[in-house]
């Protein structure tokens, strides 16, 4: 799969979408000078349904009536990387993704937790994943696609863990600002 292939998937699905997220770093091509804006304390630059195709395609499919939602499972103290990130969802939930953080050290069960993956249409007879590989660094290194019952049962009770244990992200930021945003 490729990656307009891969792109092509959040236009195709029909009534929901949820993405688990387990790493604590993710190098991401491009986001390196406004990660490295971050860390100086710069003003980042606007990230908007104006300025984000990404987030206009959140806001135009929940008005449609689908579902995005998210659940990132993190240790503390947060990464530095863990806390630009959290900002960044900020402007997600905006756009109309549900953002759920869960603490590792809340239940054993979220360290079992399997590799990173996106599940569409969860409930459905289409339904299917994207399974994301990452390298030890967090270097995006490729995407399966699946279709795979067992895979899928797999990320549904996976998804289903990570419900559980999360938060939403406004109760997050408000409970652990001082871990969100040092003084």
């Amino acid at each position: 799969m490729n990656y307009e292939e891969f792109d092509a998937h959040f236009d195709r699905f029909t009534t929901e979408v949820f993405r688990l997220e387990n790493l604590q770093r993710y190098s991401v091509s491009g986001e390196e000078e406004e990660f490295a804006a971050f860390r100086r304390g710069d003003p980042l630059p606007e990230r908007s349904v104006r300025t984000s195709p990404w987030l206009a395609r959140i806001a135009v499919t929940t008005i449609g009536g689908k579902r995005w939602e998210r659940v990132h499972v993190v240790d503390h103290p947060l990464s530095e990387y863990l806390r630009y990130e959290l900002v960044g969802y900020v402007e997600n939930q905006v756009a109309g993704e549900q953002i759920g953080i869960a603490d590792r050290a809340a239940d054993a069960s979220l360290s079992a937790l399997g590799e990173d993956f996106w599940l569409f249409d969860s409930e459905s007879p289409d339904a299917y994943a994207v399974l994301m590989h990452y390298d030890e660094a967090g270097h995006f290194v490729g995407f399966d696609h699946t279709v795979d019952p067992a895979v899928l049962d797999r990320c549904r009770q996976e998804r289903d863990i990570a419900r559980q244990h999360a938060v939403g992200l406004n109760t997050y930021l408000a409970e652990r600002k001082a871990d969100v945003v040092p003084e």
